[in-house]
């Protein structure tokens, strides 16, 4: 097992694995992948309730916030960013941006159709 964690295609494989778990929790109904033509990237778009959120999956459990994050926020006008992460605790980075744990998927669920 300690092979796997030391894989250099691990983090790729766990974003796959994060977005799947994403999209059967929170189940937007449109979802899109953004980029740029100068590199600027967001795993994931959505649009809930006539809101735009983003999404970056990041296999670390301290993710730091990205120029390509900022770009997304700005570009798109984010209502918030979630940096969806394998570590313990959701928190806020910035202004519209906050780490949130793969395992609290649910309660993010339950905010989204409460609250917005």
């Amino acid at each position: 097992m300690s092979g796997l964690w030391g894989h250099p295609r691990i983090g790729a494989s766990w974003e796959g694995f994060a977005l799947g778990q994403f999209m059967q929790i929170i189940n937007p109904s449109q979802v899109y992948f953004w980029s740029t033509h100068s590199g600027a990237e967001l795993d994931l778009l959505f649009f809930h309730q006539g809101r735009r959120f983003g999404v970056e999956f990041k296999f670390s459990e301290a993710p730091k916030v990205t120029k390509s994050m900022h770009v997304a926020l700005n570009d798109l006008n984010l209502e918030q960013l979630w940096i969806i992460s394998p570590g313990p605790h959701h928190y806020p980075v910035e202004k519209k941006i906050s780490v949130w744990p793969i395992h609290e998927l649910p309660e993010l669920a339950t905010q989204l159709r409460a609250t917005l």
